[in-house]
């Protein structure tokens, strides 16, 4: 078995939470390092609601161009503060999701921000699987960068653009 600063190694490797977040996590469930990252990530989506009202007013916008030039997207990626927007782990969200936009070509942001009924639940950026790890959403994606930065984090608006559409 390994020991337990190597359990909470690979449990901040797996999660990026701290590691303080990580020891308790770790004795909670009896160093079950699966139960334990199941754990952090609860208490991610639990920390992301109760941000969900806080005011984003800063953030930056990323743009993506796929290779060959053919395909590009750019996403307005909200936050409440500065320091959050130049943090790397934001910008590497926001790289990742104007990614997203040209590879899965969503058609609006979510059923509540964009009131189109018409759409799939598919057709919504918040919805669709995360490419790069399918097994969670856009939204997922979104909570655990909530949890890890500890501040309420919105996409306000983005375009995907193709050559010849």
């Amino acid at each position: 078995m390994a020991s337990n600063t190597e359990l909470i190694k690979q449990l901040r490797e797996r999660t990026s939470a701290g590691v303080m977040d990580c020891k308790n996590a770790l004795e909670e469930c009896n160093d079950d390092i699966d139960k334990a990252e199941n754990l952090l990530l609860e208490k991610g989506i639990a920390s992301a609601s109760k941000k969900i009202g806080r005011d984003t007013n800063q953030g930056i916008i990323e743009t993506y161009i796929h290779s060959g030039g053919r395909i590009g997207s750019i996403v307005e990626i909200n936050c409440e503060t500065d320091f959050v927007a130049r943090t790397d782990e934001f910008k590497n969200l926001s790289h990742d999701i104007a990614m997203q936009i040209a590879a899965m070509a969503p058609k609006a942001v979510s059923p509540e921000i964009d009131q189109e009924a018409n759409l799939n639940k598919d057709e919504f950026l918040l919805n669709q699987p995360f490419i790069k790890d399918p097994s969670k959403t856009i939204q997922d994606l979104i909570n655990e960068n909530v949890g890890k930065l500890g501040e309420n984090i919105k996409i306000r608006r983005f375009e995907r653009f193709s050559l010849g559409e």
